[in-house]
C-alpha cells in the first residue's frame, strides 16, 4: 500500500512538474535585422488552455493516537509435530506476528501466531531489547491468545487499547502489524465490506462471526488490532492470496474477543460449546406445507443431532427451530441480533460451558417449548480439526504405524482410499463415532522382512484383532500387549486378514528400533509438549 501510494504522488507531481513548465512565459526570441516582412502560413491557434492546480498530498494526522506504544512484534519458534514418524519431536519453525497490550498487563493476538512454540520473543518500539515472553491462554477454536512478559519494566509507559463495537459497513479501519518480516510498524486502511460467518481457517472445522475488511493482511499482521477512532475494532487473522481473491482480509471482530476474554477470567479456558446439530433451510413453500407450517418465512429443519453433544436428549431429527432464546430464526437460518441479521448459532456461541438455552420447536406438526440445560463441546467435531501444542497418539508393533484418523493425518499422507475419505467426512453425520470412537488407520509401514507384502493393507481401518472388536487405540495397545501365537487383523471391507506371527515381531522389535530411531513405540495421550503444568492446564 504504501509503495502504491508513493507511485501515486510521484505522478501527480510530475504532472504538477509538467503544467509549471506549459505556464512560464516563453522567452524572447532574438532581435532579427529588419527587412519586408516574412509570409507566414496560416494556422488555427488553439484556445488557451487553463491551468489545473495539482494539489499536494498531505498526509492525515494519526487517527487511533500513538499505536506504536501499544503495538508488539512477536517472534516465535515452534516445533511442528511430524506424522509420518511421530516419534521425533518435528520440525523447527520461525515465524513473526503481531500483539497488542490490553489491560492487566496482558498482550493479545492470535493464537496461529504462539501455538506449539517452544520460545517467544516481544520487542517494542524504539526498544533495542529482546523480552522472552509465555503463553497465558490459548484457543485454538477462535484463533486468539494471550501472552505475557515478566521483566519488570517491560510494560512501563506502554498504553493498554480499549475495546470498540462492531463497525459500520462502508467504514474506514487501519490495520497495525509488522507485514513480511518487516521490524517497524506499518499501517493500511482499508473499509468495511462485509459481516459475516466464516470459516477459522486455523482450527479448519470453528465458523465464527468475522468482518472482512478490503486492508492488507499479510503474513506479520497477524495478531495486530485492527482500528477506529482510537479503539481496537477487531484482530487481524487470515486472508486471500495468490489467484483466489484480491484485497479480501478478516479481522475477529470484538463480541468474539470479548467472550474470550470471559471465558479465561476463571484461570481456563473452556471452549465454545455448541447444539451439535445439522440442519436445513425452509424455504420451500411446497416443503413447508408438508411439514404444517405457515407460510410466515420461519424455522428451519433439523436433520442430524450429534449423540456427544448437549442436544442429544432434547432434540431429534425432523424438528424444526422456531425461536431461539426469544429471537425468531428466519426459514434461511438467521436471526436480528443487536440490529443485525446473523447465523441462529451466534446466540449460543456467546454463551459457556454449563449455559443453558430456550427453543421454540414444531414437532409433529404442534408447538413445543424445550430446554438445553448443560450446552458443551462435542468432541466428535475434534477429530476434523488441526490438533496443536500436542504430539501425534500412535503404536508401532512389528514396523507397522497405527493412528487415529484426524485432520492432521489426512493433510501428512493425502490418502486416495475413498473409504477412508468417507470415515473422515461422514464421522459426525453418520454418527460413526459410535462404532470407532478412534478411527484406527494403518498409516505407514517400516520395512522389515516381518511385515514384506503388507503394502495392501496401508490406509486399511483396523476393525478386529483375533476376534475382538478394536474401537480406540487404547484397545489397539492392550491387544498387542497380549501373548498370542499370531495376531489375526481384520480390516474393514473385504479382503484377507493381515496377519503377523507375534514371536519373529519380537525378535525384530530392537532391530527395527534402531535402524529406525524409534525411541518410542506408543503415544497414548495427546499432551502437551514442553509445558509447564500452568500453561498445560491453561491450553
Amino acid at each position: 500500500m504504501k509503495r502504491s501510494l508513493t507511485f501515486v504522488c510521484a505522478i501527480l507531481l510530475l504532472g504538477a512538474a509538467s503544467y509549471g513548465q506549459q505556464g512560464n512565459p516563453a522567452a524572447s526570441p532574438p532581435e532579427q535585422p529588419q527587412g519586408p516582412p516574412a509570409t507566414v502560413p496560416s494556422r488555427s491557434v488553439p484556445p488557451a488552455q487553463a491551468v489545473v492546480p495539482v494539489p499536494v498530498p498531505v498526509a492525515p494526522p494519526k487517527p487511533n493516537g500513538p499505536v506504536q506504544k501499544s503495538l508488539v512484534r512477536i517472534t516465535a519458534t515452534s516445533v511442528e509435530p511430524d506424522y509420518k514418524a511421530p516419534w521425533n519431536a518435528g520440525a523447527l519453525q520461525r515465524g513473526v506476528g503481531a500483539g497488542f497490550v490490553i489491560s492487566g498487563n496482558r498482550i493479545l493476538t492470535n493464537a496461529h501466531v504462539v501455538s506449539s512454540s517452544r520460545y517467544l520473543i516481544v520487542e517494542r518500539e524504539s526498544d533495542p531489547n529482546k523480552y522472552p515472553a509465555t503463553v497465558q491462554f490459548i484457543a485454538n477454536d477462535c484463533d486468539l491468545a494471550l501472552i505475557t512478559v515478566s521483566a519488570p519494566d517491560f510494560f512501563k509507559n506502554m498504553v493498554p487499547l480499549q475495546f470498540g463495537g462492531i463497525p459500520a459497513l462502508e467504514s474506514t479501519v487501519s490495520a497495525y502489524g509488522y507485514p513480511i518480516g518487516g521490524e517497524r510498524m506499518s499501517v493500511t486502511a482499508g473499509i468495511v465490506s462485509r459481516i459475516d460467518f466464516q470459516l477459522y481457517t486455523h482450527s479448519s472445522i470453528d465458523q465464527h462471526l468475522a468482518i472482512q475488511i478490503s486492508a492488507q493482511i499479510n503474513p506479520g499482521n497477524s495478531g495486530g488490532p485492527v482500528m477506529q477512532s482510537g479503539k481496537v475494532m477487531g484482530v487481524a487473522f487470515q486472508g486471500y492470496s495468490g489467484d483466489v481473491a484480491q484485497g479480501v482480509a478478516y479481522m475477529i471482530p470484538t463480541p468474539v474477543i470479548n467472550r474470550f476474554l470471559k471465558d479465561v477470567s476463571n484461570g481456563h479456558y473452556d471452549k465454545y460449546v455448541d447444539l451439535a446439530l445439522s440442519y436445513s433451510k425452509l424455504q420451500n413453500p411446497a416443503q413447508r406445507k408438508f411439514l404444517g407450517l405457515k407460510d410466515d418465512d420461519r424455522g428451519v429443519l433439523v436433520n442430524t443431532v450429534v449423540e456427544a453433544g448437549p442436544s442429544a436428549t432434547v432434540l431429534r431429527p425432523g424438528d424444526v427451530l422456531l425461536t431461539i432464546d426469544g429471537h425468531s430464526i428466519a426459514s434461511d437460518g438467521n436471526v436480528e441480533l443487536e440490529g443485525e441479521r446473523a447465523d441462529f448459532q451466534e446466540v449460543v456461541e456467546r454463551k459457556f460451558k454449563g449455559d443453558s438455552v430456550k427453543l421454540d420447536i414444531w414437532r409433529d406438526k404442534q408447538p413445543m417449548t424445550v430446554k438445553i440445560e448443560f450446552l458443551k463441546t462435542a468432541w466428535p467435531y475434534l477429530i476434523q480439526g488441526h490438533s496443536y501444542d500436542v504430539r501425534p497418539r500412535y503404536v508401532l508393533y512389528g514396523g507397522l504405524l497405527f493412528q487415529p484418523l484426524s485432520l492432521d493425518l489426512m493433510e501428512a499422507y493425502r490418502p486416495t482410499d475413498l473409504r477412508l475419505r468417507h470415515f473422515f467426512e461422514y464421522f459426525i453425520l453418520e454418527q460413526l463415532y459410535l462404532q470407532h470412537p478412534d478411527v484406527i488407520v494403518l498409516a505407514n509401514i517400516l520395512p522389515d522382512p516381518i511385515n514384506t507384502y503388507l503394502a495392501p493393507y496401508r490406509g486399511g481401518i483396523v476393525d478386529e484383532i483375533n476376534g475382538k472388536k478394536i474401537r480406540t487405540l487404547d484397545d489397539l495397545a492392550r491387544t498387542f500387549a497380549e501373548t498370542p501365537e499370531r495376531f489375526v487383523i481384520r480390516m474393514i471391507g473385504d479382503g484377507p486378514p493381515l496377519v503377523l506371527d507375534r514371536n519373529k515381531v519380537e525378535a525384530a522389535r530392537e532391530q527395527i528400533k534402531t535402524r529406525y530411531n524409534v525411541l518410542k513405540e506408543q503415544n497414548l495421550e495427546e499432551k502437551p509438549e514442553s509445558k509447564s503444568p500452568e500453561q498445560a492446564n491453561n491450553i
